[in-house]
């Protein structure tokens, strides 16, 4: 029997087959771990990251740390959406990394998408 993290990795294979990032509209990738949520915009053709933000940023720590986790990772989102907007970044390609689209995950989104980013 497969492990969760072996099925996630599985999941991720499969979407990244059709999501790549380009200059353009680079990729939207979220990491969430048991207490933090990771998030950072890649341009795969120059291989390099553009923007990022997590709970662990020095702007929003101290406030995701006296909030739920779903309310941390709208922090996140608002965060990383400001960070894109700051550099003309307007679309992009979300990727959920093979976890599921709910939660805190779609928190982020939702977020991001309030926040003027589009994908």
């Amino acid at each position: 029997m497969r492990s969760r993290r072996e099925m996630r990795l599985r999941r991720q294979k499969r979407i990244r087959k059709n999501v790549q990032g380009t200059m353009e509209r680079p990729r939207l990738s979220v990491f969430r771990s048991s207490k933090h949520i990771y998030v950072q915009v890649i341009d795969d053709a120059g291989q390099r990251t553009l923007a990022s933000a997590s709970t662990l940023t020095e702007e929003i720590r101290e406030e995701c740390l006296k909030l739920k986790k779903k309310d941390a990772a709208k922090k996140v989102g608002e965060l990383v959406a400001r960070r894109c907007l700051e550099q003309n970044i307007q679309q992009v390609v979300f990727d959920r990394n093979g976890f599921i689209y709910h939660g805190r995950v779609l928190e982020l989104a939702e977020a991001a998408r309030k926040a003027g980013l589009k994908f």
